[in-house]
């Protein structure tokens, strides 16, 4: 590569895993005091999968993870970082990535997680996109997985409708081939209130020991500023690019609620027919519903080479974020 070539980082291989087990909103009208009407009319949800009591995160990665490797054609030896976005890793330490890494028998490779919620996986790509432009990586494993049935409580008729269990991954590689666009994240830690698990190791121990330390989320708030936060990715991507809307064939959400969805597809102008939507089987999979969603767009066929992808996601922190990629 000559001096004055741009290296990129491009995605070569995407795999997906889901539990087997299917909690389906029937399932749930006889757990809580709720409907699948009441579900799917508000979140688009009819069913999301649930993690054994034998599978861990980490379970779901190497799955996800192992698939993506084949469909890329490439051995775990020859990756050169490994990023796990989670907000459930296995253990405190050592990180779920460590752990993927000794089950890949990858020895060398750094490996780390990423904890920033349902925008975990833009995240992790943004950090691997830039390790890869500037030379310090040659190939990348990301991985989104989440075990987010383990942190809900299952009385609360608000947030345990929707939330499921799951894992997506992609390999990167760098080369002079334009894959990756751009990667635009941000935070504001203000609302942290709004949506968290209030109790950890350091901060409410006792809830946290106790096992009582789940998930709580003011929805109303949380889905307006989803809304007003995704709305303003969409210009920031689209003018760092210098691109119109009409120029994206595909966005790749993330899957919260599909009247988010809805609204981020509406500010594209585009058509739903170009929106992947995995919410109404998957439910939110946090980290792992980026992932998840690319993998089915490119596996069934409908995410074509030379097609310009959208990702964006909205999480708890607050966090957000978007990837804009060229796919190759």
């Amino acid at each position: 590569m000559t001096p004055d070539q741009k290296t990129y980082s491009r995605i070569i291989g995407t795999g997906g895993y889901l539990p087997e087990r299917i909690l389906s909103n029937a399932d749930l009208e006889r757990m809580v005091d709720t409907s699948d009407e009441w579900i799917l009319t508000r979140t688009g949800i009819r069913e999301r999968r649930i993690a054994a009591d034998y599978e861990s995160t980490c379970d779901l990665a190497e799955r996800a993870a192992r698939e993506a490797l084949a469909r890329a054609g490439v051995a775990p030896e020859t990756l050169d970082l490994i990023i796990v976005a989670t907000t459930t890793p296995d253990l405190v330490f050592p990180s779920t990535a460590c752990l993927l890494q000794a089950r890949l028998g990858n020895r060398s490779a750094p490996a780390f997680d990423i904890q920033a919620v349902c925008t975990g996986f833009v995240y992790a790509l943004d950090v691997a996109d830039k390790y890869l432009r500037t030379g310090a990586a040659k190939r990348a494993l990301v991985v989104g997985a989440e075990t987010m049935s383990r942190i809900l409580d299952w009385s609360d008729r608000g947030t345990c409708v929707l939330f499921g269990d799951g894992a997506g991954a992609v390999v990167l590689e760098a080369g002079e081939e334009p894959g990756i666009l751009s990667t635009h994240i941000h935070a504001d830690g203000t609302y942290s209130d709004l949506l968290m698990v209030p109790a950890g190791v350091s901060r409410n121990t006792e809830q946290w020991q106790s096992g009582g330390a789940c998930l709580t989320m003011q929805g109303n708030s949380v889905f307006r500023m989803a809304v007003k936060t995704l709305g303003e990715i969409v210009d920031e991507t689209l003018a760092a690019n210098a691109m119109r809307r009409e120029d994206v064939d595909w966005l790749v959400p993330h899957q919260a609620n599909i009247r988010i969805i809805q609204a981020t597809a509406d500010k594209l102008g585009m058509p739903m027919e170009r929106v992947v939507v995995t919410v109404d089987r998957h439910g939110n999979t946090s980290g792992a519903s980026i992932p998840l969603a690319l993998h089915e767009a490119v596996k069934d066929g409908r995410i074509q080479v030379g097609e310009t992808v959208l990702m964006e996601a909205f999480g708890g922190g607050f966090t957000w974020g978007s990837v804009l990629l060229k796919w190759s």
